[in-house]
């Protein structure tokens, strides 16, 4: 068990580094971009990587390190801010399902499960494709597609929780339900959702990557991942580089968060408490 618990804290590490790299680069990426993302210089179109362009130039000529920093900088800012818009929405959805029951409990999962019919991402092509191709609509259009997922764990664990005996207490001594809510269930309901968040944020940024490689995410010229593949399937016989670099930054990130998500998991399932 000794070499399990070495590996799951190596998954850890790893992800939680990958994690706090893409956090830095949503604060700081664009401003780190040695050139102008956007700025055009047709001289150096489709160069590879040398002193000028460290990583090579696209086929205006504008700096590939520079659009990549910028498209970490817009995708970490989309993916924090939909995964941020989906758990406060669906806590609070769930909360009020699973604490209160009865016919409030019946009406809103009725309607999260109508959300839940579709897949989260042709729920979001639906969205963006009446929203348009824009940053703030595919927050809103993901935001609403994952939300239904964190109703779901949050009731779900509201269930369970407000059955203890502390829940009961709370309300006997006279402590309003929303003040014991606030206190003693939603504390409780944090370590399963914990887990849903990093597991989710790795599906949000798959998503915009998706999204916006289909032209209805983050809308040219502004730099993301999704749109620099999109824009260099063209040349991938010319500059092979275009295609290979958003690729291995999305999938750098997606293993990073994934192996965070899964040792979060592990750590959190009891039948390994005290195995170490």
């Amino acid at each position: 068990m000794g070499r399990v618990f070495r590996h799951m804290k190596v998954n850890a590490a790893f992800g939680l580094l990958v994690l706090l790299a893409l956090l830095f680069l949503a604060l700081f990426g664009g401003r780190l971009a040695p050139y102008d993302p956007m700025a055009l210089d047709l001289g150096a179109r489709l160069t590879g990587p040398g002193p000028a362009h460290l990583l090579g130039a696209d086929e205006f000529g504008r700096d590939t390190l520079s659009r990549l920093l910028a498209g970490a900088e817009a995708s970490a800012w989309i993916a924090f801010t939909t995964l941020a818009f989906a758990l406060a929405s669906g806590m609070v959805i769930g909360l009020v399902a699973g604490f209160f029951r009865g016919p409030v409990d019946r009406l809103l999962m009725v309607v999260n499960d109508a959300f839940l019919a579709f897949p989260g991402l042709l729920l979001a092509l639906g969205i963006m494709a009446i929203y348009g191709a824009s940053s703030s609509g595919i927050i809103v259009a993901l935001g609403l597609a994952y939300m239904p997922a964190v109703v779901r764990v949050t009731r779900s664990a509201v269930l369970s929780i407000r059955e203890l005996e502390f829940v009961e207490a709370s309300i006997v001594i006279g402590n309003s339900e929303v003040a014991t809510v606030a206190r003693h269930v939603l504390p409780n309901a944090i370590p399963p959702l914990t887990v849903l968040a990093t597991t989710m944020f790795g599906w949000i940024i798959l998503a915009e990557a998706g999204l916006s490689f289909l032209g209805l995410g983050v809308p040219p010229p502004q730099p993301s991942w999704g749109n620099m593949l999109a824009s260099a399937r063209p040349y991938i016989t010319q500059s092979p580089l275009l295609i290979v670099l958003p690729g291995l930054c999305i999938t750098i990130t997606l293993l990073g968060i994934n192996l965070l998500g899964d040792a979060l998991r592990d750590f959190a399932d009891p039948k390994n408490a005290g195995r170490e």
